[in-house]
């Protein structure tokens, strides 16, 4: 008898889903940030052991959206909700004190109908007397540290005895039914966040217009689009500076992805207001839900 399923992963912003993800997987899948709100789009890891199979899926951080990208991300979560079989809610430890209903975070009519499992994330920060109050207070939430690996067991297990009996419903050596574009088009919008400062990450889309396997190296084409021209300059540098150093690491990661040479051809382009613009939207693949 086999398992398998979805297993969607829901919480606020920067409570760690992207990290879990990627220690589930094994590998880094989602762009991880410091910055709130790095994810955009649900990201897909397949977990495949002898007997289970689970489609993992990250998610936007649950907030009230204020334009157009936010609504699609908060689309884009609803969605991945409505299609779970198991939602592991994760939550930061640090603020499990007051843990709101999924549905209220999720300003949902009523609780979703999948099995959901509330896990405490970051508790190897917690000293003995705060995790006993916790394991008080929520006797059935699996606590665990998905930046050191404690609990990834346990909470696989609570997880797969919770999926449906299925067939696998991908080939058991698969880790994501995403591109290879897609994935180095997140690694250039992450090694931005991770370089520029607080204002401007948010205005950052990335867009490959190009990408060559067949080339050795492999050549890639991608245009980071910002709203407004004093947002260009920054992101260029002084003397181009910035998005130089932005090209050479982001290449170094996407090398170590796709296990060979790669050449990419980086450039900067204004597209005003683009957050807030549903074709500007769909144009770098998110859907704005109908309001």
């Amino acid at each position: 008898m086999t398992r398998a399923g979805i297993v969607t992963v829901v919480g606020k912003p920067n409570a760690g889903k992207s990290t879990l993800l990627n220690r589930i997987i094994g590998q880094k899948l989602a762009i991880v940030s410091a910055k709130p709100q790095s994810t955009r789009d649900r990201i897909v890891g397949i977990h495949s052991d002898e007997h289970t199979q689970m489609v993992i899926l990250d998610t936007p951080g649950l907030l009230d959206p204020a334009y157009d990208l936010q609504r699609a991300m908060r689309g884009a979560a609803l969605g991945a909700l409505a299609d779970a079989d198991v939602i592991l809610y994760l939550v930061d430890a640090a603020e499990a004190h007051r843990v709101p209903r999924l549905a209220e975070l999720a300003r949902l009519d009523r609780e979703p109908t999948a099995t959901t499992l509330l896990v405490l994330n970051k508790t190897d920060l917690l000293r003995p007397a705060q995790r006993e109050a916790l394991a008080a207070e929520h006797p059935d939430a699996l606590f665990i540290s998905a930046r050191a690996g404690d609990g990834i067991p346990a909470l696989l297990d609570a997880a797969a005895a919770r999926l449906p009996e299925s067939p696998f419903l991908y080939p058991g050596d698969d880790v994501s039914t995403q591109t290879l574009r897609f994935f180095a088009s997140e690694l250039v919008r992450e090694t931005a966040l991770e370089q520029l400062e607080d204002e401007i990450p948010y205005s950052i889309a990335c867009e490959i217009e190009e990408f060559r396997e067949s080339r050795t190296p492999v050549y890639i084409r991608a245009v980071l689009h910002v709203e407004r021209d004093s947002q260009k300059g920054i992101l260029v540098g002084a003397g181009g500076q910035r998005i130089r150093s932005i090209g050479r690491d982001a290449r170094q990661k996407i090398e170590e992805l796709v296990g060979q040479q790669v050449y990419l051809d980086l450039w900067v382009k204004v597209l005003p207001n683009w957050r807030r613009k549903p074709a500007a939207l769909r144009r770098f693949g998110y859907e704005v839900p109908p309001t």
